[in-house]
């Protein structure tokens, strides 16, 4: 008992501290100075540097999903569906979890490791000593570049597992490059596309926030930034998870699905 008592303790201290930080963030985001040389920067390295993973990743994922869901089509007799199905699914549920749960393994956890080693080297105390803010030049640029470059990742791996979805349909089967993509469009509507689209900000902003307070708040040397590298892409998949149960309800409750 006393254990959980002192690990419901220790969560709770973390996510007020959490909670503080974040609220930080925002009352700094608006302050000049703007550091917009190292925002664009950041959004280069967790944008364009994670687009070969997720590209392949999604690649991947759009042929194997198509050839598991063929037999299955097969013996319901709708094989002619599965363009439809499995646009649908990786435009509603499938490329935005993913391409997040990968962006959290890739980026989270170097976040959570740069700005660790910077802590435990006391880079950070030297920034501030010398009039720099270092909360906005390290955490701000890299919070408001993974919240506007996931989404775009996530439509560029849309894009690259439907395309391989129509390689897995045309392996045992012949559609037409028309055919397929206006099955796949004739199919979605605004009720999957944006909602998917706005949640996939709310992943890079979790994303971007818990690599940043884990880093931040580093300790106990070389050891401690590899406990903040991994608990960063803990975390932030748990967010992941949650974020996505919620916005699932709130588009139920709004009529969207």
């Amino acid at each position: 008992m006393m254990v959980n008592t002192q690990n419901w303790k220790q969560w709770l201290e973390e996510a007020g501290e959490m909670s503080r930080f974040t609220g930080r963030f925002f009352s700094q985001w608006f302050r000049p100075r703007y550091e917009v040389t190292e925002f664009f920067r950041q959004c280069f390295i967790v944008g364009y540097r994670s687009l070969p993973l997720v590209g392949l990743t999604g690649f991947i994922m759009g042929l194997v999903l198509t050839l598991q869901l063929r037999p299955s089509l097969i013996d319901y007799g709708v094989e002619s569906q599965l363009p439809a199905m499995v646009g649908i699914a990786i435009v509603r549920e499938v490329g935005p979890v993913i391409t997040a749960l990968i962006f959290a393994g890739k980026i989270g956890s170097s976040i959570g490791a740069e700005l660790g080693s910077m802590k435990v080297t006391e880079q950070i105390d030297a920034m501030e000593v010398s009039g720099t803010n270092p909360f906005k030049y390290l955490v701000v640029t890299r919070v408001l570049a993974t919240t506007l470059m996931l989404p775009v990742l996530v439509m560029l791996g849309d894009a690259i597992s439907l395309y391989g979805s129509y390689l897995g349909v045309n392996i045992r089967g012949v559609t037409s490059f028309d055919l397929f993509w206006t099955q796949v469009f004739d199919n979605l509507s605004f009720g999957d596309v944006v909602p998917a689209f706005v949640k996939s900000f709310f992943f890079g902003f979790a994303v971007g926030m818990v690599g940043c307070f884990k880093g931040y708040h580093s300790h106990k040397g070389t050891e401690g930034v590899g406990r903040s590298a991994n608990s960063a892409v803990v975390l932030s998949s748990i967010l992941i998870f949650i974020i996505d149960l919620v916005a699932v309800q709130v588009t139920d409750i709004l009529g969207l699905n």
